[in-house]
């Protein structure tokens, strides 16, 4: 699937694991969270970069104490009407302070990147959506009235300065 990370395509190095388990690989690989919580320290005495897949049903707080040695975390999307990613991105951003990479997988449409962007992915991974169509798309507003994890100022905050 195509990779669009911060407004560009990008190469996608990362192998995604059902099991944990993946041998000797030279790139990152992300992991079920289930996955992650059972083989943790074998995981992360890994020498290569490691991340963790969330579905829409995991919480993300399991990851509190981990979220400086990820540096990806991938937010499963399994039906473009299913929105809870969007909380979880903002939760992982805003409450828990992740700053790695945060990347929407599964039914990403072209309508639903700015919000995704705002809620604060900054890649994405898609079969629906070209280059041009996602730039369009996360340039489509200037200015927001709701605050937001994209660090934006919304436009209340800019009044009142």
């Amino acid at each position: 699937m195509p990779l669009i990370r911060n407004g560009e395509e990008a190469v996608n190095t990362w192998l995604h694991v059902e099991t944990g388990e993946a041998g000797e690989t030279p790139n990152g690989i992300t992991v079920p969270l289930e996955a992650f919580l059972e083989k943790r320290d074998t995981l992360l005495a890994r020498n290569t970069p490691l991340g963790v897949r969330l579905e829409p049903d995991d919480d993300p707080c399991r990851l509190a104490g981990d979220l400086d040695r990820l540096s990806l975390i991938e937010i499963a999307f399994p039906r473009y009407t299913d929105g809870r990613g969007y909380s979880t991105a903002q939760l992982l951003r805003r409450r828990l302070g992740y700053r790695g990479e945060l990347r929407a997988v599964g039914h990403v449409l072209r309508d639903q990147l700015l919000y995704m962007h705002r809620s604060g992915f900054d890649a994405f991974e898609t079969e629906r959506a070209q280059i041009a169509c996602v730039q369009d798309a996360l340039g489509e507003f200037s200015s927001f009235y709701q605050p937001a994890a994209d660090g934006h100022r919304h436009v209340f905050a800019r009044r009142h300065t």
